[in-house]
């Protein structure tokens, strides 16, 4: 979501577009409001920006290990109240990708993870931002959420889906709507995707040729990590993340 995006650019540090092979020997766990580690070519980021709307609850994440391109990687909260509002985006981030949509041949990316705990309402979802320029504010969010999980739905003006396109072999419902300035535009699988191995790329060019979005954009930031709303004893586990972008 926007504010996850927002928080999470003001806390950017540099990374390549392909991920460098890397080990992170120890774990690493922040618990804290804000907590990041640049790593493999990766910025991990603990990032709780919604917290203040939740009446009791706390979230910790812990980096395990980037080996080879792929990050091992958890966060596990207990959140109750605001049930309308996204308490933290924890997530996994290429930053600084400043390329070009009609420069992007690829973005290639695999994601299997587990969701465990009690009435958890929360997705599971890559977020990506596109703006108009190198160092311009970003003018488009898109989302892809493997997962939508006890009734969590996505930013629309209207409620309903635009389209139901399948695009990397699963079939997903579009909604647009915007927040702030920024348009916002949900891709929602029709059932989980716990293990994903496809080509965001596929994608943004639906976009650009079904959704009117310029090929003239340049993608900025590409992220991958989980919006929870409430729940307790929650913990998503991934095994193995990666992504990179030609």
């Amino acid at each position: 979501m926007k504010f996850g995006g927002i928080i999470a650019a003001i806390f950017a540090v540099s990374a390549a577009a392909t991920p460098t092979p890397t080990v992170n020997k120890r774990a690493t766990t922040w618990c804290d409001a804000w907590g990041s580690q640049v790593t493999g070519g990766y910025t991990i980021y603990h990032n709780n920006w919604g917290a203040a709307q939740a009446t009791s609850g706390s979230q910790c994440t812990t980096l395990e290990s980037v080996n080879s391109g792929s990050v091992v990687w958890s966060t596990s909260w207990t959140w109750a109240g605001g049930s309308s509002s996204v308490k933290s985006y924890s997530n996994v981030a290429l930053v600084d990708v400043n390329k070009k949509l009609s420069a992007i041949s690829s973005v290639p990316s695999t994601w299997s993870w587990i969701y465990t705990g009690s009435n958890i309402v929360a997705n599971v979802a890559y977020d990506l931002w596109l703006a108009p320029s190198v160092g311009a504010n970003d003018s488009y969010e898109i989302m892809i959420w493997l997962a939508a999980l006890g009734g969590a739905g996505p930013i629309s003006s209207t409620g309903s889906p635009v389209d139901s396109p399948t695009i990397a072999g699963s079939q997903w419902k579009v909604y647009t709507g915007n927040n702030g300035s920024v348009k916002v535009i949900s891709f929602v699988a029709t059932s989980s995707i716990t293990n994903f191995n496809g080509d965001l790329n596929q994608f943004l060019t639906y976009l650009t040729t079904k959704q009117g979005v310029s090929s003239s954009l340049y993608a900025t930031k590409l992220q991958a990590g989980t919006e929870p709303f409430t729940g307790s004893n929650a913990v998503l586990k991934t095994s193995a993340y990666r992504i990179s972008v030609s």
